[in-house]
């Protein structure tokens, strides 16, 4: 028996090289003003940057830039809805990164009513009911990790000893169009792909693993990973097969993407908010260095507690798509995945916890302020002492 599901809204997608073509006529359908919101340089300095313009300019379409460094926060959205609300904008496209892509969602969906976000952003305000309007977002990612351009979430962070990462959270703020052009990652250098990719694969085995995954989700997400296992070292390594691997990387994170919207994460992903608020760690990083560690205390929880819960085949699963054939056994499947996201881990030199100045001493505060919404779809509940074990190892 098929369980009864639910899909939530969706951007309408549009992927394949070359496809940023497309974005002034999309963004001409809403009207003739847009905010184009970017990273600092890489892409306005950017060949494409510059066509880009010139396309606007021909098409008769007005812009005003919003730049966007390091991960937002709810000061950098506020400060652009205060300088452009009321100044008749019909749109905003978000070009970059997930940082820039969250902070483009949360600018769309305040720009109309000028509100603050502090007044909605989850567990920091008063968590005022959202209604919009939000102005239509085209959402056109330039890494490969995130997702967000498949989702309604904002995350904005404030970072510091009282730091927090929190999202802005609605239906109104999912895209209406996700603009995947794989040229558009040509630039990216090797320590982003290394982050990035490492993001997009661990939201795709912690979607594929929790405890809302449905069939269409476990579907998308054993596509995401095989086109991880044929993308990742295509594009990292730069060879004669890196726009394949481009291409791959870039439909991996869209369906990372697709699939937390609807089933949510896990622990990496509870660990990535306080460490992120905490500590100048990129979110790519955090889960690149936690993924092997937090699938093997989930691994070494199931086999002590729920060896019948689903995720355990899952788990094998993921081993033998990663590895491109079967195991004899689901332990020797196991032990194979574990083996595969440490060596990856590795060869992607993603940096140990102590690099960004996070120590032993640390880990309690940390471990208190990881239980929010993603590790409530962990495949199980883990106690303090599993979550620190998840730390230690990275170190």
């Amino acid at each position: 028996m098929i369980q009864p599901f639910s899909i939530a809204r969706l951007p309408r997608i549009e992927f394949g090289a070359g496809a940023i073509a497309q974005l002034p006529d999309l963004i001409a359908r809403y009207g003739h003003r847009v905010l184009l919101v970017t990273g600092q340089r890489s892409f306005p300095e950017s060949p494409h940057g510059s066509v880009l313009l010139a396309a606007l300019e021909q098409a008769g379409i007005d812009w005003a830039p919003v730049r966007i460094v390091d991960e937002p926060s709810p000061h950098e959205v506020d400060a652009a809805v205060r300088q452009y609300h009321g100044q008749g904008f019909t749109a905003v496209a978000g070009i970059g990164g997930g940082s820039v892509l969250d902070a483009a969602k949360a600018i769309a969906g305040l720009l109309p009513v000028g509100d603050s976000v502090l007044d909605y952003l989850e567990g920091v305000g008063p968590e005022k009911p959202y209604h919009g309007p939000a102005l239509p977002f085209i959402a056109v990612p330039t890494t490969a990790g995130t997702g967000s351009e498949a989702t309604k979430n904002a995350v904005l962070s404030v970072r510091g000893p009282e730091g927090f990462k929190k999202s802005f959270r609605h239906d109104l703020l999912v895209p209406e169009y996700a603009l995947l052009d794989p040229d558009l990652l040509a630039s990216c250098p090797p320590p982003q792909i290394a982050a990035n990719a490492m993001d997009a694969l661990t939201q795709l085995l912690e979607s594929y693993v929790s405890v809302k995954a449905n069939p269409l989700t476990d579907a998308l997400a054993e596509s995401g990973l095989k086109a991880v296992r044929e993308g990742l070292f295509a594009w990292y390594e730069n060879g004669e097969n890196a726009a394949a691997g481009r291409a791959c990387m870039a439909y991996a994170a869209l369906l990372s993407g697709v699939c937390l919207a609807q089933t949510g994460l896990g622990s990496v992903h509870g660990l990535a908010s306080p460490l992120g608020a905490f500590f100048p760690i990129p979110h790519g990083v955090v889960c690149g260095t936690l993924v092997g560690a937090a699938t093997r205390v989930n691994l070494d929880a199931l086999r002590e507690r729920d060896p019948d819960h689903p995720s355990w085949g899952k788990y094998a699963r993921a081993g033998e798509i990663l590895h491109g054939h079967p195991f004899r056994t689901i332990e020797e499947a196991h032990a194979a995945l574990l083996a595969l996201l440490d060596d990856w881990t590795e060869r992607l030199n993603l940096p140990h916890l102590n690099a960004y100045g996070i120590h032993e001493s640390d880990f309690a505060r940390v471990v208190a302020h990881s239980r929010g919404s993603s590790m409530k779809t962990n495949p199980l509940v883990l106690s303090d002492a599993e979550i620190t074990n998840v730390l230690k190892q990275r170190l």
